[in-house]
């Protein structure tokens, strides 16, 4: 597809690769070693993945993580899918964010992806 990043010619050097996915550093990361794991065919969403394509995609997550830990030492990770605009997508090309966590990176990282509704995040304080 025309101007996808993730698309040939590629514009970046994969860090992994694998049979039908490739992976490379996040070029905004929000924590060092941020990866994203993209599989090779230009398609815009998880669920129009095969499912193949999505073990795969997986597969290389889990070889990534190996080569983070040994070269960054997180002590956790998030993963995680933007599937369309309304989700935050900003290119069309389904990528797996891997984001390495580090000791005090956040002073409460508690609520992990809730935080994308702040107010329903924090449901441990509700008393419930």
């Amino acid at each position: 597809m025309n101007n996808c990043p993730f698309c040939p010619p590629y514009g970046f050097r994969a860090i992994q690769e694998s049979e039908s996915s490739l992976a490379l550093y996040d070029s905004y990361p929000v924590s060092p070693g941020h990866a994203l794991i993209v599989p090779r065919r230009h398609v815009p969403s998880w669920f129009d993945l095969l499912e193949p394509e999505q073990i795969d995609l997986l597969k290389l997550a889990n070889l990534v993580k190996g080569h983070l830990d040994l070269e960054r030492h997180p002590i956790a990770y998030n993963l995680g899918i933007n599937d369309g605009p309304q989700a935050g997508q900003s290119i069309p090309h389904v990528h797996l964010h891997l984001i390495p966590r580090y000791a005090g990176d956040q002073v409460d990282p508690r609520g992990g992806i809730r935080l994308i509704f702040p107010e329903k995040a924090r449901y441990w304080e509700d008393g419930k």
